[in-house]
């Protein structure tokens, strides 16, 4: 099954998607570690009155603005606190396709499961069926036994035909996940067996669980957010040179007529309540993110609680019905010595047959819904 996990996780669309916001995060923090646009202008004399004094024949100027000392550092510290946040969600949908793909794998496993029981149980009827007709050759047995046996025969049939079907939908949704053409075989474990001991779980790996680091994640994203407003509401530095080409004129008695002229000019946020508003709102968001991880937290000890509870019951049911099913085979050895001294009950036999083929029903469903519990385990803790 880990290969097909694999392969989900290499293929699946969706693993894709969130790859390639992580990618787009992570450029991000180049896109924030530059300056603004350099602004240029250039102006040129068009119509000029006729006089004697000095005028100009066109200027350029070149103007950049710099942001406060430690602004761009904040910027790209805060794009790679989402862009880890971003990570983590990658790490939650692994997580969640390698639960998907487990519990539709065992959901096979139980349709093939009973198909294969169901096919023994029909050979087993068609050996009583044999029975019925030599015993009617006897006089001990009537043709309703045999009749009433191939109906059992028929019923059963149906339940193969039933489950072919339900397995060919299940394995189309897997190999959706695995991003394949989905009538493609699934090849699945022919026995699975409940172990007699489970791991000790540790609760406290929920601690690192995906979910959790997310919140933690976005918390760092927020105070880095907050150290950025704080650069943000810093002035605005601005720096330029600016070039006039003047005419020649009489009055001007340097050999430079023409003007260089450097520049500075400041940007101060004077009105600054949108940074107060968004540092209160920074404050309270991370109030929220701490709620909204703790209330996570309990929510994944309670879902861990129940898988695992659930988990148990069906190791339980397990238990109980291999019972059943051995003392439903002590009956059915009864039936066939009965069988031997000359007298047999069909009616018994398609009654024992009908419980054992229950019992093997109810294992194959306990074996199928501890796999699903412990791949939801396993979610959790692995």
């Amino acid at each position: 099954m880990q290969s097909y996990i694999d392969v989900a996780i290499s293929n699946n669309p969706e693993i894709q998607k969130f790859d390639f916001q992580y990618k787009i995060a992570l450029e991000k923090i180049e896109e924030v570690n530059s300056l603004p646009n350099t602004e240029f202008s250039a102006g040129v004399m068009a119509l000029a009155p006729k006089m004697e004094m000095p005028m100009e024949r066109f200027k350029i100027s070149a103007m950049q603005m710099l942001p406060w000392f430690g602004t761009l550092s904040s910027r790209k510290d805060y794009a790679a606190s989402m862009a880890e946040s971003e990570y983590a969600e990658v790490n939650i949908a692994k997580r969640k396709l390698a639960r998907s793909i487990s519990q539709l794998y065992y959901l096979l496993y139980e349709i093939r499961a009973k198909q294969e029981v169901l096919l023994k149980n029909i050979k087993l009827l068609e050996t009583y069926e044999q029975l019925a007709l030599t015993s009617i050759e006897v006089g001990q047995a009537s043709a309703v036994d045999v009749l009433r046996l191939q109906i059992r025969q028929n019923e059963l049939q149906q339940k193969i035909d039933v489950l072919k079907e339900e397995n060919k939908g299940i394995q189309a949704a897997m190999n959706s996940l695995l991003n394949r053409p989905f009538d493609e075989e699934i090849t699945i474990f022919s026995t699975l067996i409940i172990p007699e001991n489970d791991v000790t779980l540790n609760y406290e790996r929920l601690s690192i669980h995906p979910e959790l680091i997310q919140y933690e994640k976005i918390y760092n994203s927020v105070e880095q957010l907050e150290l950025l407003n704080q650069k943000e509401r810093k002035p605005v530095i601005g720096i330029g040179l600016e070039y006039i080409n003047m005419k020649d004129s009489p009055m001007i008695t340097s050999s430079y007529k023409d003007m260089l002229m450097p520049m500075f000019s400041l940007s101060v946020p004077i009105f600054n309540k949108k940074f107060s508003s968004q540092t209160k709102q920074n404050k309270l968001k991370l109030k929220e993110i701490e709620a909204q991880k703790k209330e996570r937290l309990n929510s994944l000890q309670a879902d861990l609680s129940k898988a695992i509870a659930l988990r148990n019951q069906a190791k339980i049911k397990f238990d109980t019905q291999a019972k059943n099913l051995k003392q439903a085979k002590d009956a059915e050895e009864i039936l066939i010595k009965n069988y031997e001294t000359g007298s047999i009950n069909f009616n018994d036999v398609l009654d024992i047959q009908e419980l054992q083929l229950k019992f093997q029903m109810n294992q194959i469903e306990s074996v199928q819904t501890y796999y699903v519990q412990q791949s939801i385990v396993n979610y959790f803790i692995q």
